[in-house]
């Protein structure tokens, strides 16, 4: 029986890894723990041997492939179309130096319109506030 039970996780870890494997027992040893109701019929002797203990169950009914738990698996992405979307996006030297001289006109445009405030304006309103009080 030994033989015939290592079989059976073999074929079980090859379709999933040790931890999924881990995260369905658990889930599953948890919702018996809560009452749910046996996916397979487990005799009361069976049970008894067990000791009701419900990640045992959860084994039980891992291993016959009973249980409606399913794995998503993220795929990883292929690396060649970010490289192709990078390339589309590059921006040659003299453009961006064109971008660059286009910015620093506009700021300069802006900050003649809001102009800049000398120490002395400030001196002046302050005099005039102090005068107003």
């Amino acid at each position: 029986m030994p033989e015939q039970k290592s079989k059976t996780i073999e074929k079980v870890m090859e379709k999933y890894s040790k931890y999924e494997a881990a995260r369905i027992l658990g889930a599953r040893a948890l919702q018996i723990a809560m009452n749910a109701p046996l996916l397979i019929k487990i005799g009361k002797e069976d049970l008894e041997k067990i000791n009701y203990n419900s990640l045992k169950i959860a084994e039980i009914e891992f291993e016959s492939g009973v249980l409606p738990i399913s794995i998503k698996r993220p795929f990883p992405q292929k690396k060649e179309e970010r490289l192709k979307r990078l390339k589309e996006h590059q921006i040659s030297e003299e453009k961006l130096e064109k971008r660059k001289s286009e910015e620093e006109e506009e700021i300069a445009k802006e900050g003649e319109i809001m102009g800049l405030v000398n120490p002395e304006d400030e001196a002046e309103e302050e005099s005039e506030e102090e005068g107003e009080e």
